[in-house]
């Protein structure tokens, strides 16, 4: 067995336990926060919590009724796209809810619970994203709109969460549904750190008629590398040469001020980047 097959086995190994880990934070999220307070944050979760204010239906079985008829439409219809990670996922989420259903709930403050429970909920769907999979659900029905409709998936996603997050308004009260506004963001905003991390990168694009001054005392003063583009003036339609530099959030200052005492006209672009990958930055 070669050391890359090895490396190979190893690394879907981790994955598989990044959909089983993250649909467990997931679950844990929903019976320690989210329910036990009445916050139906969108998603097949939020579903459940309406049904069981309802009807009194066990959330987890109603979870996996939903989940795993929405997972065989999606192959269905949409291809073989989420393989057995995704299946995975779309089981052990139920099993996992119906597991911790007995679980005290960790606060009965619904603000506290739709902050900390938005925010386990997206560290849970960040590590299954990570695990290049996902847990079926509303993301499933979204996707197969998007497919008839042409609707950005984005939109499709905002319309199914909107659609639960205003039934909680009529089942529970308008209250809830601002809670369960609140934990869709923090799930939001825990995805993305998640997914990219907390550091951010500047991405500096850099025009100046002193461009191998500007170049040298770039790698000299910052240490970081530079690419130099070919452009071309839209009025004077002069060929110019761009300088584009990627550094950490912390040495973009300094590179301003680097790049205004060589050249005082320089013309400067910044733009964020969430995630930088290579040398100097983070391994890929």
């Amino acid at each position: 067995m070669g050391k890359r097959e090895l490396n190979s086995k190893q690394l879907i190994a981790i994955e598989y336990f990044y959909v089983i880990l993250g649909s467990f934070f997931i679950a844990a999220s929903f019976n320690l926060f989210l329910l036990p307070n009445d916050v139906a944050s969108g998603g097949v979760a939020g579903v459940s919590t309406l049904t069981e204010e309802l009807f009194g239906w066990e959330p987890a079985f109603v979870q996996g009724f939903l989940n795993v008829p929405l997972f065989i439409a999606g192959v269905l219809i949409l291809g073989a796209n989420f393989g057995l990670k995704s299946f995975l996922g779309t089981i052990m989420l139920p099993i996992f809810v119906y597991v911790t259903r007995d679980w005290d709930p960790a606060t009965l403050n619904p603000l506290l619970a739709s902050v900390f429970g938005g925010i386990l909920v997206g560290a849970g769907l960040g590590v299954v994203f990570r695990g290049r999979a996902s847990t079926g659900g509303i993301d499933v029905a979204a996707a197969i709109l998007h497919k008839f409709t042409g609707i950005s998936l984005g939109i499709c996603i905002a319309i199914f969460d909107g659609t639960i997050v205003t039934a909680s308004a009529f089942v529970f009260n308008i209250e809830h549904s601002l809670y369960a506004l609140v934990g869709l963001f923090m799930t939001s905003r825990t995805i993305d750190i998640i997914q990219v991390g907390f550091t951010t990168s500047k991405n500096v694009m850099i025009i100046t008629d002193n461009l191998e001054e500007m170049r040298k005392t770039i790698f000299e003063e910052i240490d970081r590398g530079v690419t130099i583009l070919r452009g071309e003036g839209g009025y004077t339609r002069e060929n110019r040469s761009i300088i584009m530099c990627v550094v950490d959030q912390k040495e973009f200052t300094k590179l301003t001020k680097t790049v205004n005492k060589v050249d005082s006209e320089a013309f400067v672009i910044a733009m964020s980047a969430a995630e930088v990958l290579g040398e100097g930055f983070k391994k890929q």
